[in-house]
């Protein structure tokens, strides 16, 4: 799930920055490209298509990184659990004659 939600994530910035480089802060950019007599769209039209365009996939983009912080996969085990199971593989691949006990403290 935590993949899926991450490739999501990266087809919406994708978009979200092409979307955001074809405009043009005065109105202008791309829209202003289609300002032939044959357009489908008017140069007003366009702009406001791609202002709505950023703005829904910024909400997605939102809403996938909330998802994603709730879908990352979650691993349980303490520190002591992974202590205990090291101790485990080195009783099983070393031979007891290994395992020293550490010197005695002189008192003074």
């Amino acid at each position: 799930m935590y993949v899926f939600i991450s490739i999501l994530i990266l087809i919406v910035s994708v978009l979200m920055t092409l979307i955001v480089l074809v405009q043009n802060s005065k109105g202008g950019g791309l829209a202003s490209n289609f300002a032939s007599s044959n357009q489908f769209m008017g140069v007003r039209q366009t702009a406001d298509f791609l202002e709505k365009a950023t703005w829904t996939l910024a909400v997605a983009l939102l809403v996938f990184s909330l998802t994603a912080t709730m879908a990352i996969p979650k691993f349980t085990a303490t520190t002591a659990d992974f202590d205990t199971e090291l101790r485990q593989q080195i009783d099983q691949n070393l031979p007891a004659s290994t395992f020293q006990a550490p010197p005695e403290r002189e008192e003074e």
